[in-house]
């Protein structure tokens, strides 16, 4: 009588936890990139791969960057269960200097809401030395 309670409270703990995974589920493979050490004007662009991990299909509501310099682009359409996309997050890179910034992505899950990070730092191009021209001196003779 006791296996047959622990059997019949594990099948209910199953469903249960089946039960709670349902819905949209926005998975990724990472929620923070590091471009490293750049230089300015180089490639702005960096991908954020994700899964929908749910059993049903995920909407994008809304991606907005925490300033103007970050520029996320998301699929539209909904992503059907076990389907694989990115956003792409521009970045200004003519902007010098060492960066932190942040991609809000509001979802119909529960919670809504996903957090990505870009980080890194912009370097000056370095300087190219001055070569003098030749011909262009006084000769005295």
């Amino acid at each position: 009588m006791k296996q047959l309670l622990s059997v019949f409270a594990f099948l209910l703990f199953g469903a249960f936890v089946a039960n709670a995974q349902s819905g949209p589920t926005m998975t990724f493979k990472v929620t923070t990139v590091d471009y490293g050490k750049i230089e300015k004007g180089s490639d702005k662009v960096r991908k954020f791969e994700f899964t929908n991990t749910g059993s049903e299909p995920l909407i994008i509501k809304s991606a907005k960057g925490s300033c103007g310099c970050t520029v996320p682009t998301y699929p539209q359409e909904p992503i059907m269960p076990g389907e694989t996309k990115t956003i792409d997050v521009s970045y200004d890179t003519n902007r010098v200097g060492a960066f932190t910034k942040t991609v809000t992505i509001t979802t119909n899950e529960t919670p809504d809401s996903h957090t990505l990070t870009i980080k890194g730092e912009v370097l000056n191009p370095p300087a190219q030395e001055s070569v003098p021209a030749s011909g262009g001196g006084i000769n005295k003779q």
